[in-house]
């Protein structure tokens, strides 16, 4: 008997003859009956929790009401003289209102070069989760695609509280759409050498910035 041989039967010890009608099935029931977050929160603390962890992950949190968006938009990005942003087709227009820099838009046509160009992307979100400190995207017309928000070095995230606010993963699973191309976010992008010497803006945006709106 090879290896290969051995390997199989092991996997066949432990599994059962699939041939047989009475073997067990493989699709079998799984418990979930864990508590679905870490104790009950307000949606002022659920908030202030997404921020204060956001901020570990060294992401910038911003907070507004809907009438203070365009300016504090065009105020973030000025600060970084910012002189061309992106924004997803479905992005609402009146969030870039106040913008003095030159609007992008997305096109399936747009290369690696020209997105790098860019110096910022504005996007809203699916989903935030407090207790993780994460940003989900799906590709809505309000997020557009995967790359735009990974190419630009700067990225402006818009999240409505508490209607795309949940506290734990699990309960954001149940609204999300699995065959949608879903980003999970927890701070800029960053990696660390052998060292643990951080660098930050390798795999996406050096700076990412979030606007809680209420």
């Amino acid at each position: 008997m090879n290896s290969r041989e051995r390997v199989l039967a092991r996997v066949r010890r432990a599994i059962g003859d699939a041939s047989d009608s009475a073997s067990t099935s493989y699709a079998q029931d799984v418990p979930r009956d864990y508590h679905e977050q870490h104790g009950a929160r307000t949606a002022a603390e659920t908030a202030d929790l997404l921020a204060e962890n956001l901020a570990e992950y060294r992401a910038l949190v911003h907070r507004a009401q809907e009438a203070g968006l365009p300016a504090l938009i065009a105020r973030l990005l000025a600060e970084r003289d910012a002189d061309s942003v992106l924004a997803p087709a479905g992005l609402p227009r009146a969030w870039l209102s106040a913008v003095a820099a030159r609007l992008v838009q997305d096109s399936p046509d747009s290369t690696p070069h020209e997105l790098d160009e860019v110096s910022a992307v504005v996007t809203g979100c699916a989903l935030a989760i407090a207790e993780t400190g994460t940003l989900v995207l799906d590709g809505s017309p309000d997020q557009g695609r995967r790359r735009i928000t990974l190419i630009p070095d700067h990225h402006i995230c818009v999240v409505r509280v508490p209607e795309q606010l949940v506290s734990s993963v699990p309960q954001a699973l149940p609204r999300l759409d699995p065959r949608r191309p879903l980003t999970w976010i927890s701070g800029p992008s960053a990696t660390s050498d052998i060292e643990l010497d951080r660098v930050e803006g390798v795999h996406g945006p050096r700076t990412l910035q979030v606007i809680l709106v209420e």
